[in-house]
């Protein structure tokens, strides 16, 4: 278990992030939390837009130390920005958040305490899905609670929701941190920690609402898309995280879905997502 409970939230921020996604991401982190973080990290992953840069400048003052700014002069991808902002936190406890997301107003007190109450080394959570106003909820992302029951279902699809995990950051670095993986860094990390003794626990409620939806769905769809599938999961044969007859089949399914029509596609995700 962890003795210091203090904890840092990490974001990586690049140029095409809209400041008024960003500021509402702030504000649930800050303003609104029943347990405020000890240290935000900020990665600019690239050069921002004057606009973006403008009111970073207003958080820095407003918050002073407690957040922590990591410029980086080229735009990386989202997984190498992560691995240099885990190593700039301070502290054990490390909290995801993507820049356009909102957390819930107890989302750190409640993840917080599973791990002051439970041995874990990885904390996720469902949370919902929104496309133009977080109050009307179109969808949920609801994954099974136990390690047993994840270690299972992440033989077929990721486990945890990455914008709502925290993370004990030594667990994260012993499985080698994020790596290059096209749009799976976060599951292949979550395959590793597996692999590597990790104990995983998802919080059977919303803490996170996500700016996605069905909307999103052009972005996991598509040849490229189904074609990184298909390296991860031969990634994952590799380290024996799946078995052969696993792999045929997550590919034969997978595949062939990133390949429907979208409104097809549509259909489906929002049947798995009620």
């Amino acid at each position: 278990m962890v003795v210091n409970m203090k904890f840092s939230v990490l974001l990586s921020i690049y140029y095409k992030e809209k400041v008024s996604y960003f500021n509402r991401a702030m504000q649930s982190i800050w303003d609104e939390q029943t347990k405020r973080p000890n240290e935000i990290v900020l990665v600019q992953d690239g050069k921002l837009t004057d606009e973006l840069y403008k009111v970073i400048d207003e958080w820095q003052v407003k918050l002073g130390n407690t957040l922590k700014v990591i410029p980086l002069k080229e735009n990386i991808g989202l997984g190498d920005a992560l691995n240099i902002g885990l190593n700039k936190c301070s502290h054990e406890l490390v909290a995801r958040m993507d820049t356009d997301d909102i957390s819930v107003d107890d989302r750190f007190e409640k993840q917080v305490k599973q791990f002051k109450d439970t041995d874990i080394d990885i904390c996720s959570s469902w949370v919902s899905e929104f496309e133009d106003r977080e109050e009307y909820i179109v969808s949920y992302r609801k994954l099974p609670e136990y390690h047993t029951e994840l270690l299972r279902f992440s033989k077929k699809r990721n486990p945890l929701n990455h914008p709502a995990v925290m993370y004990k950051k030594s667990a994260v670095n012993r499985a080698g941190g994020y790596k290059k993986m096209p749009y799976f860094e976060d599951y292949y990390l979550w395959g590793r920690m597996m692999l590597n003794g990790s104990k995983f626990y998802n919080i059977q409620e919303s803490l996170v609402n996500m700016r996605a939806g069905c909307s999103q769905l052009e972005r996991r769809g598509g040849i490229r898309y189904a074609m990184s599938e298909i390296v991860l999961q031969k990634e994952f044969l590799k380290l024996h995280f799946i078995n052969i007859f696993e792999f045929m089949r997550n590919v034969i399914i997978r595949f062939s879905s990133r390949l429907m029509p979208k409104y097809l596609l549509k259909k489906i995700y929002s049947k798995i997502h009620k």
